[in-house]
């Protein structure tokens, strides 16, 4: 980095990547600034700076303690170590100290005190107990769906579903089981539904007898509102949908065909009407929703009913380096790869990427929301204000 891109960053101001320090003597304080970094996308700290983007500068004094006080602090005082680069400066004629800090590739860090925190705006904030444990599974390669659910076994599985998905994936193994040539414990392990005797997450969510017992919050909760308040307590329809994710995905696709309107698509009285948004959209959003969104976090997929918009919301931002615009053109990341692998013979999935595209080339009027803050994905389809157009 260069001296105008150093000024270029004050006269920006604070935010995620950038904070600035007038001084600095807590070595704690400094923690928790390199630790918000490592387990955001880093960032850089301008130490000389004031808040309101006044260059303060550094006495010489100040610079060699400084430059011992984030040696140590990075050491020391940051589970596990991070190493900044410092550079030093002289900016209108007044030293400042830059310290960058690199995304982590150890996450979760953590401050010697057992502090984990994240970058929040230009603010930190800590670390929720759902993104700790996302962070830590991470960093062991392990996923959501591989979790193994403490009281489960074989027997709370459904035979009948599995057999039949056996049926559709591998004709050849479903008949060794039958014939008993393999066995189901085995069949499962391979596939990665039960380990050592238990259930994983995905196996539950597959195939679960009930699901919900050792996944309590893993559910799709329906509502229908009187009106585009969110806030208001007036509703036509509402209903919280369990069961494995077949199930799921077929009651929250009739709640969302029974609620819908179904326009004529023609003046004969005899034609067939048709959804108001075209069901393969619905299937497509309501379909990643269940086999992509972030199981480390313990809430519901919210499918809305408004007035003049519907909205679909499924926890968990986008992941890794995935963007709107890329799914748009596109790319996908499978952040639950059992759910996806398996998922295409229970639900109507391909898994090849298409399906955003899909959905924009059918009903343009989509708009998707990755809120990074709310850790959130919604697809929001607009509604056509058929009472508007009779009245005109």
């Amino acid at each position: 980095m260069n001296i105008d891109d150093l000024t270029d960053l004050i006269a920006g101001g604070e935010d995620s990547f950038t904070q600035f320090k007038e001084n600095l003597q807590d070595a704690r304080r400094l923690a928790e600034e390199l630790v918000a970094f490592s387990n955001a996308e880093g960032g850089q700290l301008i130490i000389g700076v004031s808040d309101d983007h006044h260059i303060k500068g550094l006495s010489p004094e100040d610079l060699h303690r400084l430059h011992q006080l984030i040696s140590n602090t990075a050491n020391e005082n940051v589970k596990p170590p991070i190493y900044p680069l410092v550079q030093q400066f002289q900016v209108e004629e007044k030293r400042l100290l830059l310290v960058q800090v690199r995304k982590g590739s150890a996450r979760p860090y953590a401050t010697s005190s057992g502090v984990y925190l994240t970058k929040s705006g230009a603010d930190k904030r800590r670390i929720s107990p759902e993104e700790l444990r996302r962070l830590f599974a991470e960093s062991g390669g392990l996923s959501a769906e591989e979790s193994l659910l403490t009281g489960s076994s074989l027997r709370d599985l459904n035979p009948e579903s599995l057999q039949e998905f056996l049926r559709k994936r591998d004709l050849q193994v479903y008949e060794d089981l039958k014939a008993g040539r393999l066995d189901l414990n085995t069949i499962c392990e391979n596939l990665d539904l039960i380990r050592t005797g238990v259930l994983t997450l995905a196996g539950n969510l597959l195939f679960g007898r009930e699901p919900q017992r050792f996944s309590k919050s893993f559910y799709v909760q329906c509502v229908h509102f009187d009106g585009d308040d969110l806030g208001t307590t007036r509703f036509l329809s509402k209903d919280n949908f369990y069961g494995t994710i077949p199930a799921l995905y077929q009651q929250a696709l009739n709640f969302l065909r029974s609620n819908l309107r179904r326009p004529q698509t023609s003046e004969g009285f005899n034609e067939q009407s048709a959804l108001e948004i075209p069901e393969a959209c619905l299937v497509e959003v309501l379909v990643n929703a269940l086999l992509h969104r972030d199981y480390f976090i313990n809430a519901t997929i919210k499918i809305f009913i408004f007035e003049h918009r519907v909205e679909i919301r499924s926890p968990g931002k986008l992941p890794n380096s995935l963007s709107i615009p890329k799914i748009r053109s596109g790319l996908s990341i499978h952040r639950n790869p059992i759910l996806s692998s398996l998922g295409q013979y229970l639900l109507p999935y391909s898994g090849l990427g298409s399906g955003i595209q899909r959905v924009e080339r059918l009903y343009p009027r989509v708009e998707w929301v990755n809120d990074q803050e709310k850790e959130e994905f919604c697809a929001t389809f607009q509604r056509t204000d058929y009472t508007s157009e009779v009245n005109s």
